[in-house]
């Protein structure tokens, strides 16, 4: 079984969405309304026997579990698949770990810092750098700040920086291992970073591990970062973490916020002790860090939805400090630096009013304290699983007592309803049980594992990829090999490339699959013929369950009557691929 295998089997996927968004039972599967789009009737469906997840509405899109935390949290497979390996419990092993070569390691220390010193100075004396220091200015940054933080711009040029590390004696390996120039198709290379204002990004130690960088002519996304490399990963970074450590010692808190310029802005200041998690995702990597200057953590994350999910996903955290994690109640629609600037005062006040993360869980899960029996239910359900990860006998016996004067219901009738759903999540039904066998993945797909060690083996048959929709391959990772055999990856060495370590060894074995020679092509459209099919029986599959759902609960007629006429064409389409399938 495949590590990737190992993180799904361990994972619930109707846990995991509920964290974002309210599921209801509607028959044998869960509906919401869509935490991607607004709307106000669910078109959103979970499908906990395939463990997969549906948007009938805007998105008209779904998937697996990774799928569904790459779209809500934007990240790409690699973030997604270690976040749930987190939560999990599974020990992603990586080429990082293993290397033994710490030479290329502070190689690629050495070419970031001077990329570092390169935009640090285009910013400072480049014309075409006016952009970036205006937005400094705009934003309140002094020019003490501004030297301490190292901040840069990156010109517009596509191989300026290029042909300055090269002329510093670096090579071009080094240059893209680092993560600092790209190459095209063509083999060209040129600058990952153009026309973009520059925050290096430094670990506890001081080593230039990569870069964030901020568009400054409104487009989107307005931040991008340095890929995954040997001494930068995303999750197990925090911004600022160079300058904090010490203020962050002496005061013996950290205080997470979410974005660079929360952190810059904090600094200058006189909150030293303040960090950002690189997004709204703190990881167990990041809480490791931390604690090895302090046990004490406070978030002051956007107070918007995603920072609160980000503060609610914290609690299991707890047990690695064995101590609470505070949560600093910003005023609505403000944002850490906005609070800084305008009222210093009021920034010392809010942290020194922090609240145990779990106390904040009770506000957001509960907000008016329940009344009827169902209310009461969702509560429970909801709260039960994160008071019973509490190691500490004292504080998890609190929050049981806490949770049973919020239901106005029994100790002992709690401890019930959290052993039927420990119940319900550690023995899976009998059947889902058999299918999972260390020699063959549960997840396998053999026909899209195929079809894209065809178009690996056969790179001509690329030229026909266009009628191939991503969403025919079910599972997040042959979705991932897919889109970069798409992008024009024409061997395994750039496919693996391409793709995250924890894919590589996958991309392998599907590059081993044997494949009967003769009538490649024939063999190839069959495969996609077979892929529709299969893609449109699903969602034929799914609309039933809907409309019987709808029905069953008092569906509108509108809905219902919309429902069944995207069955309609759904079906014909399904007929249509049949047909071809019975001709050839």
């Amino acid at each position: 079984m495949s590590v990737i295998d190992e993180v799904k089997q361990r994972t619930d996927i109707v846990a995991v969405i509920s964290q974002y968004t309210a599921l209801q039972k509607a028959g044998r599967t869960l509906r919401a309304l869509c935490p991607f789009h607004n709307e106000k009737t669910p078109s959103f469906f979970v499908y906990p026997d395939r463990q997969s997840w549906h948007c009938f509405g805007a998105c008209s899109t779904g998937g697996d579990v990774i799928s569904f935390v790459m779209k809500k949290e934007n990240m790409d497979f690699g973030e997604a698949l270690r976040l749930l390996a987190e939560r999990a419990g599974v020990v992603i092993p990586t080429r990082v770990d293993k290397d033994p070569d710490k030479d290329k390691k502070e190689r690629l220390f050495l070419v970031n810092e001077a990329a570092a010193g390169y935009y640090h100075n285009e910013f400072l004396q480049s014309s075409a750098a006016e952009n970036a220091r205006q937005y400094a200015a705009k934003r309140g940054i002094t020019p003490q700040t501004i030297s301490d933080f190292q901040l840069g711009f990156a010109p517009n040029g596509w191989g300026m920086l290029l042909q300055h590390l090269l002329d510093k004696g670096f090579s071009e390996q080094e240059i893209l291992d680092a993560g600092l120039a790209v190459a095209s198709d063509d083999g060209k290379k040129h600058d990952r970073f153009r026309g973009k204002l520059m925050f290096p990004i430094r670990d506890d130690r001081k080593h230039v591990t990569g870069f964030g960088a901020r568009v400054l002519d409104g487009s989107l996304p307005k931040y991008v970062n340095s890929p995954q490399t040997p001494v930068f990963e995303k999750s197990g970074t925090l911004y600022g973490i160079d300058l904090a450590v010490s203020a962050i010692r002496k005061q013996d808190l950290a205080v997470i916020v979410e974005g660079y310029m929360d952190v810059i802005l904090a600094h200058q200041g006189g909150f030293a002790n303040v960090i950002a998690s690189m997004g709204t995702a703190i990881t167990e990597k990041q809480v490791n860090v931390l604690k090895k200057y302090t046990g004490n953590l406070a978030l002051a994350l956007d107070a918007d939805s995603a920072g609160e999910e980000a503060m609610l996903r914290c609690v299991t955290f707890e047990n690695i400090l064995d101590s609470e994690l505070r949560v600093i109640l910003l005023p609505e629609g403000k944002d850490p630096d906005e609070v800084i600037i305008e009222n210093p005062g009021m920034w010392k006040e809010l942290v020194s009013k922090a609240i145990p993360v779990l106390d904040y869980t009770f506000n957001t899960v509960a907000g008016t304290p329940p009344t009827t029996a169902h209310e009461k239910t969702a509560v429970a359900r909801r709260l039960l699983p994160l008071i019973s990860g509490i190691k500490e006998p004292v504080r998890r016996g609190h929050y049981f007592q806490k949770l049973a004067r919020l239901t106005s219901t029994s100790e002992r009738s709690l401890e019930d309803e959290l052993t039927k759903l420990q119940s319900g999540r550690n023995a899976p039904s009998g059947k889902r049980e058999t299918q999972i066998s260390p020699s063959k993945s549960s997840f396998s797909n053999p026909r899209e594992e195929f079809c894209l060690a065809l178009l690996i083996r056969y790179p001509e048959l690329k030229e026909q990829i266009e009628c191939v929709l991503p969403e025919y391959f079910d599972t997040s990772e042959n979705r991932e090999i897919f889109l970069a055999l798409k992008q024009g990856c024409s061997d395994v060495a750039s496919l693996k490339d391409k793709l995250d370590e924890a894919v590589r060894d996958y991309v392998d074995g599907i590059a081993r699959i044997n494949i009967p020679e003769g009538r490649i092509e024939e063999k190839y459209n069959d495969c996609v013929l077979r892929l529709r099919k299969r893609f449109l029986q699903n969602i034929e599959m799914k609309k039933a369950e809907v409309l019987r759902s709808e029905s069953e609960t008092g569906g509108s007629a509108a809905e219902l009557a919309k429902q069944e006429e995207q069955g309609i064409e759904n079906t014909s389409k399904l007929l249509e691929v049949t047909q071809k399938i019975s001709r050839g």
